[in-house]
Parts: C-alpha cells; sequence; structure tokens
C-alpha cells in the first residue's frame, strides 16, 4: 500500500482531502443553486417543525426492509415516478448505491452487456459485481454499438448502459437512436441521468420524459445530490422490477435508510422544479457563451490541460484569482486528456463567467 502510494506521488495524482476557502464556484453539482437555497432551507425547516409523523425526523433506525419504512417513502416514490412518467421508483442512499444495486442485482453473470466508454465508476462498479461478459463501445459512436449488438443478436440476453449526459466533459448521449437500436435487437436500456435532470426537457424533468422514452428504458437512475441540491438517488422503473430491487438489490436492504429530514428535502426540491424557468434560462445563457472556448453544450464544460501537474497549475492559477475549479487528472480521467471540469451554475453571474473565460483564454 505504501508503495502504491508513492508511486501515485511520483505521478502526480495523489487524492487527498481538503477545506477550501470560499472562492466564486464553478465546481460544485448545485446546478441550479438548491443546495444553497434560503427558501429550500426555509420549506424544509417549516416541514420538520409541523410534522405529525410519528416518526424519528434525524435517523431512521434501520433499514427499509426493518423499522427504516413509511408511508411518506413510499408517497415520495410514487411522486417522484409520476413527475418522470414512470410505473413506479425506489429510494436508494446515493447514485452510486442505486447504479450498483441495479446492476449487480439485475445483470446475471450469463447475460451480455454493453457501456458506453465513458460511463460513471458507480456503473462500472456494478458490472464488475454482476460478473457479466461486458463489452465497452466507443463515447457515443451508435455504429460501434450496433457492431456490438449485431454479434450478440439471438444469443444471452443483454442490457446496454448510458448516461444522458457524460459527468466528465458535459457531452449528450444520442438517446433517441440508442433505444432504436435495443428496440431493433432485445436490448434492455438502462440510462443515468444524474447530470440532465432538472436542466433538461419541460420542467427539468430529463431527456428520457423529453422523448416520451420511458417505456423504452429499462430503468432511470436519477440522483438527488446534483441539480436537485440534497442527497440520495432513485431507480425508476416498472413496478414487478421495483419489487425484485427490494428482494435482491443488495445496496438497498442492507443499508439504513434515508432519514425523513433528508426526504422532505428530497420532495421539496421536487416542488420546485417546474417553478424554475428562469434559473435554467440563465444557465443556458452561460452555456451557450461558452461555445467559443469548450465544445460542451452542459453546465459540464472541460477546458483540456494535457498533462496532471499542467491541469493542477492551472488549477492553482485560477484559485489565486478567486476561481474553484477542480482539475480531473489520470486515472480519473485517461492520461493525455486531462481536463479542468468547468461546472456551471444559475447564480454565477455574467462577470464571473467572462472574467472565468478571459483567464482561460489567455492560458490558451
Amino acid at each position: 500500500m505504501h508503495t502504491q502510494l508513492e508511486k501515485r506521488k511520483k505521478l502526480g495524482n495523489l487524492r487527498s482531502l481538503c477545506t477550501v476557502p470560499t472562492m466564486i464556484d464553478f465546481a460544485s453539482n448545485d446546478y441550479l443553486g438548491l443546495a444553497r437555497s434560503a427558501c429550500l432551507h426555509a420549506k424544509v425547516l417549516e416541514k420538520l417543525k409541523h410534522s405529525q409523523l410519528n416518526r424519528p425526523l434525524f435517523g431512521s433506525t434501520g433499514s427499509r426492509l426493518l423499522t427504516g419504512n413509511s408511508s411518506y417513502t413510499e408517497d415520495l416514490e410514487a411522486k417522484i415516478a409520476h413527475f418522470h412518467g414512470f410505473e413506479a421508483g425506489l429510494l436508494f442512499n446515493s447514485g452510486y448505491m442505486a447504479n450498483v444495486g441495479l446492476i449487480a442485482s439485475c445483470i446475471k453473470s450469463s447475460d451480455t452487456l454493453f457501456f458506453d466508454g465513458h460511463i460513471h465508476a458507480s456503473m462500472q462498479a456494478g458490472i464488475r459485481l454482476s460478473k457479466a461478459t461486458s463489452f465497452a463501445f466507443r463515447h457515443n459512436d451508435i455504429k460501434h454499438l450496433e457492431t456490438r449488438l449485431k454479434k450478440n443478436a439471438g444469443k444471452a440476453p443483454c442490457y446496454v448502459l448510458i448516461e444522458s449526459v457524460y459527468a466528465t466533459d458535459g457531452s449528450i448521449a444520442p438517446l433517441i437512436e440508442i433505444a432504436a437500436l435495443c428496440s431493433r435487437y432485445a436490448a434492455r436500456l438502462i440510462v443515468d441521468e444524474a447530470h440532465a435532470v432538472g436542466l433538461f426537457g419541460k420542467e427539468g424533468k430529463g431527456f428520457v420524459a423529453e422523448y416520451n422514452l420511458q417505456k423504452q428504458v429499462f430503468a432511470q437512475v436519477t440522483t438527488f445530490g446534483k441539480a436537485l441540491g440534497t442527497l440520495g438517488a432513485i431507480v425508476l422503473t416498472k413496478s414487478w422490477l421495483k419489487e425484485y430491487l427490494v428482494n435482491f438489490a443488495s445496496s438497498f436492504i442492507y443499508t439504513t435508510a434515508l432519514p425523513l429530514c433528508n426526504q422532505f428535502a428530497i420532495s421539496t426540491a421536487y416542488d420546485f422544479l417546474p417553478l424554475l424557468d428562469i434559473e435554467r434560462a440563465q444557465l443556458f445563457s452561460h452555456i451557450k457563451s461558452f461555445q467559443n472556448l469548450c465544445s460542451s453544450k452542459t453546465q459540464i464544460q472541460p477546458f483540456y490541460v494535457k498533462g496532471n501537474e499542467a491541469a493542477h497549475s492551472l488549477q492553482r492559477k485560477l484559485a489565486e484569482a478567486g476561481f474553484d475549479v477542480r482539475a480531473l487528472v489520470s486515472p480519473t480521467v485517461r492520461r493525455g486528456y486531462e481536463i479542468l471540469r468547468i461546472s456551471l451554475h444559475a447564480f454565477n453571474t455574467n462577470e464571473e463567467v467572462y472574467t472565468l473565460q478571459e483567464i482561460l483564454k489567455s492560458h490558451a
């Protein structure tokens, strides 16, 4: 273990925890500002103050299958499922646990799965636990995916795993085309909408709902720690699959349930989503202004800086100017494709966005 740590230090990719002084936020996932919203805070406190539920508010006391379930939790799952246009939903404590639980329990060692080469580490962890035969396809490459699916036609049951908006570079999946391929080749499609929900589609419902693909999607994972500004996740799917996950998803069965105070925050954030058109418009104005500098059409803007040390150096330069922007270096990203991952927010001012761009232009 000491040898591995020393190797990381020499490569310039040793991870460490730190506390960050107050800077202008271009790093967090709080895209709409709900995590810092005084209005959301006040509404949740009001719910806590006037709650008549005869249950603990800050500790759920056990897993959902023991003492951690409540009618409020089940109603919240139904509310979120209805908002996104699905039959049912099952809450998990994080997006990581949702992806691991869903993939590891549903996909068998005898199945075959195909995954975009840029999927999140949580989906990759689920793949490893499933022990299924798995093949990557080139990022957002429809032809390569179809080649993979053709080779599997008529063989083992198969799955396709993608994100609708990719966390590293903000690229958008060709979701309609991928869904059509899955229908053609009888593949089950799993979509992680972590970075899309709240921002894209009518009322921030995400791309699956925007394209009316709920019936073509085997399961959608939606997390609450990004645009919704809270904590947790939900797997949206058919009612029978929810029942299956309750029985076989280890990351659901063997973990303490989310406390009611957290569920109040999730429910309130969902109440706010349809009302945030002004915030979404402001955010997309920032995205448009970045088009001449970065290629992304989403709130995640990748600024490529080759080499770990060069990426860290630019991160320090921006910090000195008061901007919180984080470098993604290898092994998190492929060596030679290191980036500064710029997260745009509705609360960033036009002046802040302009100044950041000017600093980046001077480096380029």
